[in-house]
């Protein structure tokens, strides 16, 4: 349709549908004639209540009333049409040939959108019936949108709000007033606001508001308020000013929004990263942060700091025997106890501090859990080293009673390690180390005490990591090296086994096993050392073999914790037949105490490296707290009588009748004895007389290299040039002739 103004816009509806509404037949056919032509789909009707009926039935876009006709008229028709559900904002035009004021507004009165003067211009009336389509479409987006909004604002708990000056109330939208807990339509002014903030609050926000009114600015602030049905919730309020034309401030605009569940969904998370989830005690991110802003406190009002590091004693053994449950319990306890031991806070320290003249500083003050069984007392201000002390002594006397877990009664004691800022260091990290090394200091010490940071301790601590620094690197180096002792059997006076001693040879220093035993067993690298001294000592065994026949075992110390390792067997055969000796030829040593500390976890290994004929002997026999019922059960081949006891053999009794028992048992048991730390011709005698003809120790050869071994077997032990040689042999024929005499007379 290109003429006659014809065109229908882009933006209407592609047929609109209208209800035409005139008793006039003529003027009925005409007009919706002249719509039909120019885009419109038209229902006719020719009388208010024919037009009512024909809603029921459809929807048209817009309807056309004639103003005059009998019966309704259209001002009842459209008021009656207002009245059906789904018609309240149907657009509609009343065609009127009346052109007085009362008759408009009669018609807007009715409820009509808009009127019309009856005429021919039908591109005129095509041209009002698209504007009130247009306009009746926009209107439903805007209500689409503010109901958007509404129910938007709705799901944040939002609602706006808006101030003028000279007014004491806020006028709110139904959603801020739901937000605050009002009825809609309830006035608000700005005392009832007032009366819903604590007293606190109350001053705070006054003090706020009026440096915002004085500068115009911009409110954006968090309100803690108690509803009136007593609900606490945290009202977010923004708003910003608004001005007239010269630039005088008219009120403020904004929003209002209840917060509380994201503040507390914030409050969560703030405290999940700063505490710990199992005592509830500030975690070691708090901690660190407490501890630097103590710093920065201490460097300006020049006082100390202290910094105590508290390690529970005997907590692993209490966790592996009790389990995780009641070593959680246990922790809690304890967090429990070292709490009330200092002014401890829970507040979340996150921004700077206030005033320095309130000394709220203090207010770092807390224990915390640095990890494990690790726990951390910050003390921001302390006089001197007596004050850490005195908290110290408080937390050991409180760890030292009782905690009862899975019921049953435990005792845990604490080592506690004390530092002082500046005296022993100007960092967080400085004061952590130092408290380390003095706790440590007390752990090697005996425990359940305290100590205070030296400049001596450090020296050990370096001197300490310098040495695990190159044990590391000592296997890969070729420095360790493998001294053997020999066993003698005394009757015989020959070498019937030798004992592999791992030493450590740094540079031109040989360091004891003292010294880096402890240490490899500490970091786990007596595990690399433990599986090359087995391969050493296989190859050593190979090397006597083809030397001088040697047929015996040489015997190598193993922690307890190789026995737990399910390869120790395959790396023992792998290790013999690279060698190509029997298996027999490598003997391992366990001590007594090792061996009933882990003996569930040990004897499945014991019983596999039976099988394949590695023997297994029991070192330091006798000092340990063990029953004797693992000797008749376990494979066990040989037992070692502890020095402890050869050391006064000849000049105590007791010592005398504790070996006769260790040497009775094992005979009743068919197992070989072994006297270890034999140092002169007494000792050997006793033994000899006693029973015991194999023994080791420095009366017949410190523990050498291989081939000072060779040398002394050649030099000394073959031409039997040694003083203990002649001397055996004299107590051999003592006991022969004892033996034989008491054959002669049983009686006696």
């Amino acid at each position: 349709m290109n003429h006659d103004g014809h065109r229908v816009d882009n933006d209407a509806m592609a047929q609109p549908k209208v209800l035409l509404v005139d008793d006039d037949e003529v003027n009925l056919l005409l007009t919706s004639q002249a719509l039909r032509e120019r885009g419109f789909a038209v229902t006719e009707a020719t009388s208010g209540e024919h037009a009512l009926r024909l809603l029921g039935k459809m929807a048209p876009d817009v309807a056309v009333l004639d103003a005059v006709m009998p019966g309704l008229d259209g001002f009842e028709t459209c008021r009656l049409l207002r009245d059906l559900p789904g018609f309240e904002s149907l657009p509609v035009l009343m065609l009127t040939g009346l052109d007085d004021d009362a008759s408009i507004n009669r018609a807007y009165e009715a409820g009509a959108t808009d009127f019309f003067v009856k005429s021919t211009q039908w591109s005129l009336l095509a041209g009002r019936l698209r504007y009130l389509l247009r306009s009746s479409r926009t209107r439903q987006e805007l209500e689409r949108s503010k109901a958007k909004l509404a129910r938007a604002q709705d799901l944040a708990r939002m609602g706006s709000f808006d101030w003028r000056r000279q007014q004491s109330s806020l006028n709110l939208s139904a959603e801020g007033l739901r937000v605050l807990g009002f009825l809609t339509d309830q006035p608000v002014g700005f005392r009832k606001l007032l009366r819903m903030l604590s007293y606190e609050d109350r001053g705070g926000l006054l003090s706020v508001l009026h440096e915002i009114f004085r500068h115009n600015s911009v409110i954006a602030t968090d309100i803690p308020m108690t509803l009136d049905d007593g609900r606490m919730r945290i009202i977010h309020t923004e708003a910003e000013p608004e001005f007239n034309e010269h630039g005088m401030l008219i009120g403020y605009t904004g929003i209002v929004q209840d917060v509380t569940d994201r503040r507390m969904a914030e409050d969560k998370i703030r405290h999940l990263a700063n505490f710990d989830a199992l005592t509830g005690l500030p975690n070691r991110r708090q901690l660190i942060w407490r501890a630097e802003r103590a710093l920065e406190h201490a460097k300006r009002l020049n006082h100390q700091v202290g910094l105590l590091l508290i390690d529970l004693d005997r907590f692993k053994v209490i966790n592996d025997t009790l389990g995780h449950g009641a070593g959680d319990d246990l922790l809690t306890e304890v967090a429990r106890r070292l709490r009330s031991c200092v002014r401890h806070s829970d507040q979340v320290m996150e921004s700077s501090l206030e005033s320095m003249a309130s000394r709220s500083h203090r207010t770092l003050e807390a224990v915390g859990r640095l990890g494990g069984d690790e726990f951390v007392a910050l003390l921001p201000e302390v006089v001197d080293e007596m004050d850490a002390e005195r908290v110290a002594m408080r937390v050991l006397d409180l760890m030292r009673e009782p905690i009862f877990v899975g019921g049953q009664e435990c005792f845990v004691t604490a080592s506690v390690g004390i530092a002082l800022y500046p005296r022993d260091g100007a960092t967080v990290a400085d004061l952590i180390r130092n408290s380390d090394m003095a706790m440590y200091s007390v752990k090697s010490q005996g425990r359940n005490n305290l100590s205070l940071y030296r400049p001596a301790l450090a020296g050990k601590g370096r001197e300490k990591l310098e040495l695990e620094s190159a044990l590391h690197k000592a296997i890969e180096r070729n420095e360790l090296v493998l001294h053997y002792q020999p066993k003698i059997d005394v009757r015989a006076a020959r070498m019937v086994g030798a004992e592999a001693l791992m030493r450590w040879q740094r540079g031109s220093v040989l360091v004891p096993p003292g010294d880096f035993i402890p240490l490899a067993e500490e970091t786990g690298l007596i595990i690399p050392m433990s599986e090359w001294a087995i391969r050493e000592a296989a190859r050593q065994v190979r090397i006597w073999r083809d030397s001088f026949g040697f047929a015996e075992s040489i015997a190598v110390n193993l922690p307890n914790r190789l026995f737990e390792r399910t390869d120790l067997v395959d790396h023992i055969h792998e290790a013999v037949s690279h060698y190509g000796v029997p298996h027999h030829s490598i003997e391992l040593e366990i001590t007594e105490t090792g061996l009933m500390r882990d003996l569930q976890n040990v004897i499945p290994s014991l019983h596999r490296l039976n099988e394949i004929g590695v023997e297994i002997s029991i070192d330091d026999f006798g000092t340990g707290y063990s029953s004797l019922a693992y000797l008749t059960t376990l494979p066990i081949s040989e037992l070692k009588i502890d020095r402890s006891f050869v050391r006064d053999l000849g000049m105590t009794p007791q010592s005398s009748a504790v070996v006769t028992a260790i040497i009775a048992l094992a005979r009743s048991l068919g197992l070989r004895v072994v006297a270890e730390g034999v140092e002169n011709l007494r000792q050997m005698e006793v033994l000899h007389r006693l029973g015991c003809t194999v023994m080791q120790g420095f009366l017949f050869s410190r523990p050498q290299l291989p081939d000072a071994i060779d040398a002394w077997l050649q030099q000394t032990v073959l031409p039997k040039k040694a003083p203990w040689i002649a001397r055996a042999n004299e107590g051999a024929d003592v006991v022969l002739g004892g033996a034989v005499a008491a054959r002669a007379h049983p009686a006696a």
